[in-house]
């Protein structure tokens, strides 16, 4: 019995010793941050996706501008403008006074600055002192006449070909024989001297700039643009 006991208990702990290594050869191996490979596979996978996203949001946000960015020019064919050329040519603001071309005598063709389309040729251009260009006669079919949507009963010049604001006529105020002014931005334009080649114009099939206001209040114009003895 005293060596039974002995033998007995080896057995016993033999036992328990397979029974032990068992069970860990079935648990799944930590880090050595104490957490199991899939957990941390668990905890990595919302950090892929977030990436994945992120890179989606990118992607589709490039491509977006990218769209716009044709978008833009395919609406917008003509000559790219500065803020300050836009400010007068879109949004029909008006020059500072005695800028650019007030005084120039250079003989040449004043051309649209957004679209190329010739305006006024140098031979009509007169001294006014008004502060801005004046002309008395503008090129044949090149600008349009409407009357201003303001209320002051002004007549508004713009270009014929893209609807880019020019200024302002008058008339009746004895200038010159043909008693009309044509009182012109100089950043509306550029000159083209005499003997160089002009550049070719820009066209679109519709342009929208012309607003459907302006449309409306051009119908109602008079033929005749109203006298205004000063002012631009």
């Amino acid at each position: 019995m005293k060596f039974r006991l002995p033998i007995l208990l080896s057995v016993v702990f033999l036992f328990a010793l397979g029974t032990y290594s068992a069970t860990r050869a079935f648990d799944p191996p930590k880090s050595s941050s104490g957490s199991s490979p899939t957990k941390e596979a668990d905890a990595e996978k919302p950090q892929e996706e977030a990436t994945k996203s992120d890179s989606a949001k990118s992607e589709e946000k490039t491509k977006k501008s990218s769209n716009l960015n044709k978008s833009k020019k395919m609406s917008d064919p003509f000559n790219k403008l500065t803020a300050d050329e836009a400010y007068v040519i879109l949004k029909k603001g008006t020059e500072a006074r005695e800028k650019g071309y007030t005084h120039t005598k250079t003989p040449g063709t004043y051309i649209c600055k957004r679209c190329n389309a010739p305006l006024y040729n140098s031979t009509d251009k007169f001294e006014s002192h008004c502060g801005w260009p004046s002309f008395d006669d503008e090129i044949k079919g090149a600008v349009k006449k409407q009357l201003e949507t303001d209320g002051t009963g002004r007549i508004e010049i713009v270009c014929q070909n893209c609807g880019g604001h020019l200024g302002h006529v008058f008339q009746g105020e004895q200038y010159t024989a043909k008693n009309t002014r044509h009182c012109v931005n100089s950043i509306s334009m550029k000159l083209i001297p005499e003997g160089k080649e002009l550049p070719e114009v820009i066209k679109a099939d519709k342009e929208k700039d012309s607003t459907k206001a302006a449309e409306k209040s051009d119908k109602k114009a008079s033929t005749e643009s109203p006298i205004l003895k000063s002012g631009k």
